[in-house]
């Protein structure tokens, strides 16, 4: 069955870097875009950035641009989030995600707390 495991997540201080990674299986990996989404506390669910298939093409969200880079490694069937110059604000569960034809599938989430 298909699976993503995120990973990476932790405290870090403004400023700072994290990398988040979400491991996958269970779906053709290389032939989909792979998507990191965020959700801080009484908010909605915010897309934060996108990679194409191939790497070909990403896209990010307006609050994180030239701050994160998403990327990914067929060969792993990984797809990461370096996440630069981290603000309190960036506080949230980030979760990596999945479009299949069936449905849409969700990692458990890993937690990023940007605090002093």
């Amino acid at each position: 069955q298909v699976q993503l495991v995120e990973s990476g997540g932790g405290l870090v201080q403004p400023g700072g870097s994290l990398r988040l990674s979400c491991a996958t299986s269970g779906f053709t990996f290389s032939s989909r875009s792979m998507r990191w989404y965020r959700q801080a506390p009484g908010k909605e669910r915010e897309l934060v950035a996108v990679i194409s298939p191939a790497s070909g093409s990403t896209n990010y969200g307006d609050s994180v641009k030239g701050r994160f880079t998403i990327s990914r490694d067929n060969a792993k069937n990984t797809v990461y989030l370096q996440m630069n110059s981290l603000k309190s604000e960036d506080t949230a569960v980030y979760y990596c995600n999945v479009r299949l034809p069936t449905a849409d599938y969700w990692g458990q989430g890993t937690q990023v707390t940007v605090s002093s």
